[in-house]
């Protein structure tokens, strides 16, 4: 098999992968327009927002602080703490896309978002043997159906959110994006020991403000995973 045709094979793994979340992703946009359009922001400033950004929780986060009139320090510092997770995103996907260029790099923390992330995370695992070229049209592949999409839903929440009936509940999207992201990664132990402290971490530290008890349930996923594949390995031995 011809480069061409393998680097097409996998950004048509990553793009049909994408798919799916057009699903979440269109409402998800609009309902972020709409919420952009009804705090009074201008429809320029609701488009800079997500094509600069393209974060939704934290895009919502800056957008309800602003509304409660918070210093302009607490709406960056909030958001960027919703954005952590991003850090968490990068360091996953370091060992596969670390040597990238320079200008390559930049796409890739541009583009880094919950989908394309979870598509890719899962899919270099389906193909040990790939190479960078081919990682990164598996990334180009899932960022086509999942980053676009974005900022045009934005753009018609935005134009048609008086139009949109109240009744239509466009917020089941946050939580059904979430839900089909980390399902297909639940195959092992660990991976459900992760996930279950993190909801149960999330539900104690609900409290606490601006979503930091959100990011301390995921550190502490993180280390109940790590010592459920500690404890594993000695079993094992």
């Amino acid at each position: 098999m011809s480069v061409t045709l393998t680097l097409r094979a996998a950004y048509r793994r990553g793009f049909l992968a994408g798919l799916p979340f057009l699903l979440v992703i269109i409402p998800f946009g609009a309902l972020f327009g709409v919420a952009g359009a009804e705090a009074g922001m201008r429809l320029t400033e609701v488009m800079g927002f997500s094509i600069l950004v393209i974060a939704g929780a934290s895009q919502f986060t800056a957008v309800q602080l602003m509304n409660d009139h918070a210093p302009v320090v607490v709406v960056i510092a909030t958001s960027l703490a919703v954005n952590l997770r991003m850090a968490m995103y990068s360091a996953a996907l370091a060992p596969h896309l670390g040597i990238s260029t320079r200008w390559q790099k930049v796409l890739i923390a541009y583009f880094t978002t919950d989908q394309t992330f979870a598509i890719s995370a899962q899919e270099y695992e389906r193909m040990p043997r790939w190479t960078l070229a081919e990682k990164l049209a598996c990334f180009a592949g899932a960022c086509t159906p999942t980053c676009l999409p974005w900022s045009v839903a934005t753009l018609a929440g935005a134009l048609l959110g008086k139009a949109i009936p109240a009744g239509m509940a466009l917020d089941f999207a946050v939580p059904v994006t979430f839900l089909a992201m980390i399902a297909p990664m639940l195959r092992s132990l660990p991976h459900l020991v992760a996930a279950v402290v993190s909801v149960l971490a999330a539900l104690v530290l609900s409290f606490l403000p601006a979503g930091t008890g959100v990011l301390i349930a995921a550190v502490l996923a993180m280390i109940a995973g790590a010592r459920t594949e500690i404890w594993l390995a000695r079993r094992a031995q």
